[in-house]
């Protein structure tokens, strides 16, 4: 048996998986099964989750041994920067403005038209509901990425803790600080700028329980470091390609360019590893890979938005159905996920399972894209202050 393998506590022996096994239902476009699943914070506001993986040592202090990850840590040595000191927090943010100037920006009317909301409580909104609309799903959606940085954090911590090479417990170190700085920015952005923050979404909660639970690191890896991530990469530069609102401009700008190298951190790690899994391993972090997505793609439809407006679950169920175009924003979100998961021949691994699942969500075609390790960003020098100066 392989190391990971033999890291595994569970003791199951693994075979074919249903959805329902998978990800609690058969039809993965539920959506009144994924409506159900609502956030809620616990009134002594900690969450633990039991964590059974072993720390290990390495002798092995040979530095640059893996020159690609060595060369990822002196890049992220160069690239720390202040969440305090390097970002305009003078910048005044008046947040209705900001809704109203995006949607102008953007050419997207802030009200939906009446077909989508047809038989729905949003029918009698007035421009005053709308604007709240706008604020509560921004609030709702920087504050996912908050709660997600925070996952990154002690899902980093523990790959500092358990990966068995000196150059990505290196590396790893470097995570950990930007995670800290990453949490920091948006809550201190989301609290002193916005309007105060959300619950963490149930379906991102169940993902960052799974990742964290497990025993194995590379599968600590793969759901952080390549599909939330992932993930997160990709929305932050759609945001930041939407927003007309300076200080969150440059915000995500800088987030991003770490976000780049943890990405690539994940690929460059896992690539070497996955080569050597027998192909059940490999059918097993396909399936991993696949109910992580399905976990982020179930949270974009922001119950607790939905709830905090008091529109009806029902509601919401016509919403959705009657506006299938908004899940072709979702599946754009897997831009940066599928050419990873390509690289790490996951795609085809075990007869193409994943690639059967990634079709069948619509998201195949960006396989073509390219991956994380070509990322500008993952390897320029500087931080992202010094390159802007620059």
């Amino acid at each position: 048996m392989t190391d990971v393998e033999t890291a595994h506590t569970d003791g199951a022996s693994h075979g074919m998986r249903s959805n329902a096994e998978l990800i609690g239902r058969e039809d993965i476009n539920d959506v009144a099964a994924v409506l159900a699943v609502v956030g809620r914070q616990e009134t002594d506001g900690r969450h633990l989750v039991t964590d059974q993986c072993p720390a290990e040592f390495t002798w092995d202090y040979e530095k640059g041994a893996r020159a690609k990850l060595d060369k990822l840590y002196e890049k992220a040595k160069k690239a720390q920067w202040n969440g305090q000191t390097d970002l305009p927090w003078d910048t005044e943010v008046d947040q209705e403005k900001v809704v109203l100037a995006n949607a102008e920006a953007n050419n997207d009317a802030l009200r939906w038209s009446d077909t989508d909301v047809a038989g729905t409580v949003l029918e009698k909104w007035d421009e005053k509901d709308w604007l709240r609309f706008g604020i509560e799903n921004q609030n709702w959606l920087l504050s996912q990425f908050m709660h997600g940085e925070q996952g990154a954090l002690l899902c980093t911590a523990k790959i500092v803790e358990t990966v068995p090479w000196i150059d990505a417990k290196y590396y790893a170190a470097t995570q950990v600080m930007d995670e800290a700085r990453h949490v920091e920015v948006f809550s201190k952005y989301l609290d002193e700028k916005l309007s105060g923050h959300y619950p963490l979404n149930g379906h991102l909660g169940l993902l960052l329980d799974d990742i964290l639970a497990d025993s194995r690191w590379d599968m600590t890896y793969l759901g952080m470091q390549i599909m939330v991530e992932g993930l997160a990469l990709a929305a932050f530069g759609f945001i930041h390609a939407m927003t007309t609102e300076p200080l969150l401009k440059q915000l995500l700008r800088y987030v991003m360019a770490d976000e780049a190298r943890h990405v690539a951190f994940g690929v460059l790690s896992l690539q070497e590893l996955y080569q050597e899994l027998s192909a059940s391993e490999l059918r097993e972090r396909q399936e991993f890979a696949f109910e992580a997505a399905i976990r982020m793609k179930d949270r974009m439809l922001m119950q607790e938005m939905w709830e905090r407006l008091e529109v009806p679950p029902g509601d919401v169920l016509k919403i959705v159905s009657q506006a299938p175009e908004r899940d072709d924003f979702q599946i754009l979100l897997f831009s940066k996920i599928v050419p990873n998961l390509k690289k790490l021949g996951l795609l085809d691994a075990a007869d193409g399972w994943l690639r059967g699942k990634f079709t069948e969500m619509g998201a195949i075609a960006f396989e073509h894209l390219s991956d994380s390790t070509e990322d500008a960003d993952a390897f320029a020098d500087g931080s992202p202050v010094e390159r802007q100066v620059a």
